[in-house]
């Protein structure tokens, strides 16, 4: 192999490397936090204790979840993102997360939306929205502006 071929695929590796390192930005996933922060799992029992009939999937945070993202809220940084049970139920049942940097403050909105809901209906006219953790205005505009970024959310 020549030097210039040799440097291409070591370019093609490096750059392949830090495509998947940019993918996962070094950032979470809502169903990584109870197994990866103890402290994290103490403020997760803090929000999820005194609540009534939540789904398993919402206390134990487990489920399909995608990559969060760090959002601004009057001067503070959380990492947020959603969860559901699984993809498949993703359009009726969703929790939004919302976790201070610190992991000590937690937040979350649980999204229903009635099953079978017909294609030409909105799910946002027809959803319930149940919040976690006692959220001000701010925390409750910046959870319900995390659902309108699924494009499928109208």
């Amino acid at each position: 192999m020549n030097a210039s071929l040799k440097a291409l695929a070591a370019a093609l590796l490096l750059g392949g490397s830090a495509m998947a390192m940019a993918a996962n930005d070094g950032q979470a996933r809502v169903n990584e936090l109870l197994s990866s922060d103890p402290q994290f799992h103490d403020t997760w029992q803090g929000v999820v204790k005194k609540e009534e009939r939540l789904p398993e999937w919402v206390m134990n945070l487990s489920g399909d979840a995608e990559q969060m993202n760090t959002v601004q809220e009057d001067g503070d940084n959380y990492l947020v993102g959603p969860l559901c049970e699984s993809r498949d139920t993703c359009k009726s049942d969703r929790l939004i997360v919302a976790v201070s940097l610190d992991r000590k403050d937690a937040y979350a909105m649980l999204v229903k939306v009635p099953a079978g809901l017909p294609a030409d209906k909105s799910p946002t006219r027809h959803a319930d929205y149940r919040f976690l953790g006692k959220p001000d205005q701010g925390m409750q505009d910046l959870l319900m502006e995390q659902l309108k970024k699924d494009p499928n959310w109208y």
